[in-house]
């Protein structure tokens, strides 16, 4: 082993050997980074959204319900109302939306409850908002690391 190789400075017109894992990314790098700009790609557009139901921050107005659907699952059951939003000024009436956050004992059909929309194709949500800002931030923050951590690996030389 050269002098070179322990620490020391190499001598003049001595290279260097590269290091073991002198900053190349592994197959398994270069995958999990894809991963990351994966879940990048599934998140960010969702980021504006789920702030604004966080917030309310949207068009008022009012859900009517119309039906109950429910999915079971073992030891629990998840429903949804869908029905209709109408603006409170009347200029937005949207068909076959749902209500962010109903059950099936949250309605009944023909039953108004106040409603905001914040722009999402086929959900509104009530006038308190919404906490799936949450699940949105740690998508972004586990796509963000999946995407920085072959990088940071490959500068230290691990």
């Amino acid at each position: 082993m050269s002098t070179a190789t322990r620490g020391r400075p190499p001598a003049p017109g001595q290279v260097r050997p590269p290091a073991s894992g002198s900053g190349r990314l592994s197959a398994f790098g270069v995958l999990t980074a894809l991963v990351g700009v994966f879940l990048l790609y599934l998140t960010v557009p969702g980021i504006g959204p789920a702030l604004r139901a966080a917030r309310a921050d949207g068009v008022a107005g009012h859900f009517t319900a119309r039906e109950v659907t429910c999915v079971r699952h073992p030891g629990h059951e998840s429903c949804t109302w869908t029905g209709e939003f109408r603006s409170g000024d009347g200029t937005i009436h949207r068909r076959g939306v749902a209500l962010y956050g109903s059950d099936r004992e949250s309605l009944r059909p023909g039953q108004v409850t106040a409603a905001v929309d914040v722009g999402r194709p086929y959900r509104v949500y009530g006038p308190g908002g919404s906490r799936e800002w949450v699940f949105t931030a740690l998508l972004l923050a586990a796509g963000l690391g999946l995407l920085a951590h072959p990088f940071v690996r490959a500068r230290r030389g691990a």
